[in-house]
Order: C-alpha cells, then structure tokens, then sequence
C-alpha cells in the first residue's frame, strides 16, 4: 500500500506537535488517520500507535507490546516514538513503491523468445496463461527434454488439476506449515522464467500479491558473475536493489519478503548442504554460495519465502527436505497453444491456417508445448505465408528450423546490412559466423554446458567483439546478456537451436573434410579417408542409442533430416556442396528399422520413429494407425 504524507513536519518533534498533516493509503476507501493540532498524551497512545503501525505496514496488521517499544525506545516520548514510526514507516513505504517502479519498468515490456534489440511488447498483452501442475518431487531427471516434452503431451490430455501462479504460495487443505519454499520444474524454453516475470510485474502493478512487502528477483546466471565476491544477505540485497539501500532499510525481519531465483541449472558453483557452516545474521558477509545455502536451509531470514526455478535435470541440487512444494511447468496445453497463434496473428484465417497446419504435424504439435517453440514456428510461418503466397509449410522439425535460420539471415542482409530481399543471404563474413558457432554449439552441447562465457567462446576461436555484433543481429539465433559489471553471457534462444547447430556444425564438417565427428577418435596424422555418408548417420545413430539420457534424441533426428536433398537446397548459399543420394537415403531408414526391431526402451523406438519421419518415411504415422500408441509407449514412460 503506497503512503501519501501531507504538509508533514520537516523538522523533529518538537515542531511536530503544532503541525497539522495526514497520513493516509493512496488510492484506498479505507479513511486515513488524520491528526491536526492534537497534544499526544499517554490516553491516546496505544490507539494511535496500532492505527500507524497497522497503516505503515501495508495493510498487515500487527500487534504491538507498547511496553516493549517503550524498552526499545527508552524514556523517549510517546509522539517522539510515532514521529520516529511514523519516518520509519514512510521510508519504507517509498522504498516499495521505488522498487515496485523500477520492477515494472524491467517487465513490462518483452522481447519475444530473447532479449533483442526492436520494438518491444507489452507482457500483460501477449502473456498467454501457462499449464501449471502441482505435485512430484525434487528428484533428478536424466531423461532428454524432448522426451520430457512428449510425456508431458499426453498428461496434458489427462484430467490433472492446473494450478495459476497467484495460488503457488497459497495453503493446501490440510497443511498445518505455512509454504517457505517452492520449486517450480520445467524444461528449457517451457516458459518458467517469462512466469516468474509475469508475477512480480502483477505485484509491481499491485494487481496481486499485494501481502507481499517486497519481492526480490534473482538469476542464477547473474549471481554466477559475483562467485568470487562476499557479502553478507542485506548488501547482496542492496547490490540488486539500491532503493533499500538509500531508503536505509538494514533489516528485512519485519516484512514479509519473497525471493525469486530463476535459472538453478545455470548455477555453476556447488550448493554445499552438509558442509557449509551454519550463519544467521543477515548482516554477516560471506560467499554467495553460502548465503544462498543457508537461506534456502531457513538459518538466514526464515520468515522470507523463496521460489525456485530450473530445468528437472537440477532439481536435486537442494535436498527435497528444504522444498515445501514442488510445481511443474508443462507449457501450453492444446487450447493454450491456440490462444498463442490467435493473439499472435491477429487475421483468423490466417491464424486457423497455420494451427490446422501444425496439427497434423505429430512432430510440430508435440514441440508446440514450449512456448519458444511455438514462437520459432510463428517466425518461420508467418514469412513463408507472406512469399510463398499458399505453397508448401515445413512439415517436419528439421525443415522448420531450417527455415528458421534462412528468415534470421535474411532479416540481417535486408535490414541491417541494406540489401535487397532477393540479395543472397549468406555472406562470407555471416557463413563464417555460422560455422564457428555450430562448433561452439557442438563442443558445448558434448560438455552439456547451455550458458557460455566469454572463455568458452575465446576457446572456440570466435572473436569476442565479433561474436558481440553477430548476437545484436542475430539475436533470434544467439544471445548476449550483460550481467553485473559487463560481463558477457552468452546463450542459445533454446537447446533446440543449439541441437540444430551442432548438427549442421557435423553435417559440414563431413562434408568439406570427410571428416566422421561422430567416430570416437580421429586420426592426427593420416588424411581422413573418403567415408561414405551412410557410415556419418548410422555411427550417429548408434551414438544416440548408446547414450543413457536420450541427450542425443534431438540433435540425432536433425542430422538425419539434413541429409535430405530438399533441406539442404534451403541451405543454399550457406553450403558450398551438397552430400545426398537416395540410396544413402533408403541404407539409413532401413538401418533404423532394424534398429527398431531390436531391443530398446519405448523411449527409444519413438525417437527412431520420429527420425524416419525427418527422412520422409511414413513409418511413424502408419505405425500409430496400426497401433494402440497408449499400450505401446508403457506406463512408466508416462509418469
């Protein structure tokens, strides 16, 4: 609740007494406290001092032992002890309404999928509500998120109870403990952080969450650039949030405060639950390791409330005894992912056009439950609508994401570099570009790393300032994000855009220099002998089957889509040759088939299947007419 303060008393208390002002909740019903030339006697005290107390504080009521004050405040008068709430209290009040501000100025506005330069989008306007489920547990999920994704597809379509991001700290029936900390799970691109951003815009907006006396939102990949620095609870606040510190707030005991960390994935430091030493005081520096530590464990603030988020692969860095409730992200539902397309393209035609399309892509609307997804589908069906004038859409994930990268190069040549629409649109500079950061993509997507530093670039040989101009005008494909002190952080829009450059980065590597990247060792001495094609995708192949998680499904199912001769003439320009044939085409399906009648995890088959399909092979489809999908797909890959 903002405070407003009229003609209030610019000097101390002695002057106090003869000044007439109010104090009163900016636009409230609620009739303010109005004093004017009233001597403060011991007869009015513990009214007025309730009354201010509960006012300052934003609406929470208090209870205050005026015994106790009189102890913390010695034999100071009874209109000083309110002047001196009173100045607290207003300070503090400023203090939100600052924060508040400078929060809605950071949220209000989008950049749909990254942070780009462009003209921005109100987030209350294209905010599309997220499928929320509550339930499960902090446990480690090793599985690829595109399986994660296509399970998540099918309980969508099951009765489960949606949760809304107002009830995440609300109490269950039954619950004694109030909820301290919640753990919201989702993969990359599901949409976690945009719901994190949504939240504390409707609390800076004060359309909810209003309880809240503060809200306080952390990255982990920020927090990443002060691994080396200390400090205590209270000046890491400052740090983030300067309006605490000039409003001299050095304790944050008495409000009710949630913190937001976004991005525990990202976090690159241990968090150290048996061995970090015990520290209450808020005051007292250390690492930022350590606070977060002990502020997750409640030794530091217990009162405060925490929400977490991360990709299910991370969940099992804090021990499920410190999470109270666990949540899930699950991205759009069907009806969600139509509400999307609608409010993105406003001509209903159009609109129920490109979304009957997606629905009769198996492939495309089980992706379509990541909204970042979905936004990469819009970009490149929007643009092939406007020049195809009625032709064929891209049917598989491959040629979308294909297309994907054309629409990001030909943005650059016409609108930053000034060339004409039917200009080439690789340059040698822009090719060259590309190239290096497939290799970053490739190496990286091998280390399991999604977030690069300036290091890991310098060790791909990309040039920092280079890579800098290339993220302001490709921002779709790669993105630069400054943290604290300018630091570069460098990142993908989404795995899956990393997955596509990796295997173009091999696709190319194979055929420029025969070279197999998908063989375990590489001669350094002897030339790479010539190596067929059919040897690069069934070694792939192999390689994704051998691999525990599944983390190869998707780069697999690109490589083997870039082998078509269709995709690779989109690629036009960009690849100097190209290596297909339809008898590399028909060695390939038929080595997957017989893979397929071997004996492999459910999850493995339908990833197979899926990769016959980027090959044009219909096996997939006839498959699931031949078969009830429900039975084969076994009940555990659903949960």
């Amino acid at each position: 609740m903002d405070l407003i303060v009229a003609d209030s008393p610019q000097t101390g208390p002695a002057e106090f007494r003869d000044s007439q002002w109010s104090v009163c909740p900016a636009a409230s019903n609620t009739a303010g406290l109005h004093l004017s030339g009233l001597y403060m006697n011991n007869n009015y005290f513990p009214i007025i001092l309730s009354t201010v107390v509960s006012m300052l504080h934003f609406g929470h009521q208090w209870t205050v032992s005026v015994s106790n004050m009189e102890l913390m405040f010695g034999s100071m008068t009874s209109l000083e002890l309110i002047y001196c709430l009173l100045s607290s209290g207003l300070t503090a009040a400023v203090c939100r309404r600052e924060v508040q501000s400078g929060l809605k100025k950071k949220f209000q506005c989008v950049f749909e999928g990254i942070a780009k330069a462009g003209s921005p989008t109100l987030l209350n306007e294209i905010y599309t509500e997220l499928f929320i489920t509550e339930g499960g547990r902090g446990e480690l999920n090793e599985e690829h998120e595109v399986r994660q994704i296509e399970a998540a597809s099918r309980k969508a379509d099951r009765a489960e109870t949606s949760i809304r991001q107002e009830e995440l700290f609300q109490l269950p029936a039954g619950r004694p403990e109030p909820i301290r900390t919640v753990m919201t799970k989702g993969v990359a691109g599901i949409g976690k952080t945009v719901l994190t951003q949504k939240f504390t815009l409707d609390w800076a907006e004060g359309k909810a969450h209003q309880n809240l006396h503060f809200t306080f939102p952390f990255t982990f990949r920020e927090l990443n650039v002060l691994k080396e620095e200390k400090f205590s609870l209270v000046e890491l606040v400052h740090h983030f949030f300067p309006e605490t510190k000039q409003a001299g707030i050095s304790s944050f005991e008495d409000y009710q405060v949630l913190f937001i960390f976004d991005g525990l994935d990202e976090w690159r430091l241990p968090l150290d639950f048996h061995k970090t030493r015990i520290l209450n005081d808020p005051r007292k520096s250390t690492s930022v390791a350590d606070l977060l530590t002990n502020l997750i464990r409640g030794n530091l603030l217990p009162s405060a409330r925490l929400w977490i988020t991360t990709r299910p692969a991370a969940a099992n860095q804090i021990p499920p005894g410190y999470v109270d409730t666990v949540t899930e992200v699950r991205g759009f539902n069907d009806p969600q992912k139509e509400e999307y397309f609608r409010k993105r393209f406003r001509d209903e035609e159009q609109a129920s056009r490109i979304i009957s399309h997606i629905q009769r892509s198996r492939s495309l609307y089980i992706m379509c439950h990541i909204p970042v997804f979905c936004w990469i589908t819009a970009t490149v069906l929007e643009d092939l609508l406007k020049s195809r004038e009625g032709g064929e859409l891209p049917k598989s994930l491959t040629e979308m994401y294909i297309h994907f990268l054309v629409v990001q190069a030909k943005i650059k040549k016409v609108k930053y570099d000034g060339g004409d629409e039917t200009d080439p649109h690789w340059s040698p500079e822009s090719r060259k570009m590309m190239e290096s950061l497939g290799k970053l993509a490739f190496e990286q997507l091998q280390k399991g790393n999604l977030i690069f530093y300036e290091s890991d670039l310098t060790e791909c040989g990309i040039d920092i300032r280079a890579a800098s101009v290339y993220s302001g005008v490709f921002t779709q494909v790669f993105r630069e994000e400054r943290g604290l002190y300018q630091d570069k952080v460098f990142c993908f829009v989404h795995l899956s855009v990393q997955e596509f450059l990796a295997a173009l980065h091999v696709h190319l590597t194979f055929i420029t220099s025969g070279l197999n990247l998908m063989e375990e060792e590489q001669s350094q001495i002897s030339q790479p002998k010539q190596r067929s094609p059919v040897q690069l995708y069934q070694r792939a192949v192999e390689k994704a089957l051998q691999s525990p998680n599944g983390h190869l499904d998707l780069f697999l199912r690109f490589l083997l889509g870039l082998s078509l001769q269709t995709n690779q003439s989109f690629l036009r320009g960009l690849l100097t040759q190209t290596v297909s044939s339809s008898q590399t085409n028909q060695e390939t399906v038929q080595f997957i088939k017989e893979k397929i009648n071997e004996d492999l995890s459910a999850e493995k088959s339908i990833n197979l299947f899926h990769c016959l399909n980027e090959l044009n092979d219909g096996s997939l489809e006839n498959h699931l007419q031949s078969t009830n999908e429900s039975e084969w797909k076994h009940e555990r890959f659903n949960n």
